[in-house]
C-alpha cells in the first residue's frame, strides 16, 4: 500500500468519524451565569490565601465555567 493511499484512507476514516459524531452544543443559561458571577464577586474571602497573601488563591468566576 503506497503512502498516498494510506493518507487517503486515514483522511476518509477521520472524516467519516467527524461526520458521524454528534454535535456538541453548549447552551449558556444567562440567569444561572449572572447569579454565579454575582456570587463570585461577593466572595472576596476566597481571593486571599492567608499563607501566601501575594498570590491569589483562585481566579474569580472560574467555577462559573464548569458544566
Amino acid at each position: 500500500m503506497s503512502t498516498t493511499s494510506r493518507l487517503l484512507a486515514v483522511t476518509a476514516f477521520t472524516a467519516a468519524g467527524l461526520l458521524a459524531a454528534a454535535p456538541a452544543h453548549a447552551v449558556v443559561d444567562p440567569v444561572a451565569l449572572s447569579f454565579c458571577l454575582a456570587e463570585s464577586a461577593t466572595s472576596v474571602t476566597a481571593l486571599v490565601d492567608p499563607t501566601a497573601p501575594g498570590i491569589p488563591a483562585e481566579i474569580p468566576a472560574v467555577a462559573c465555567l464548569a458544566p
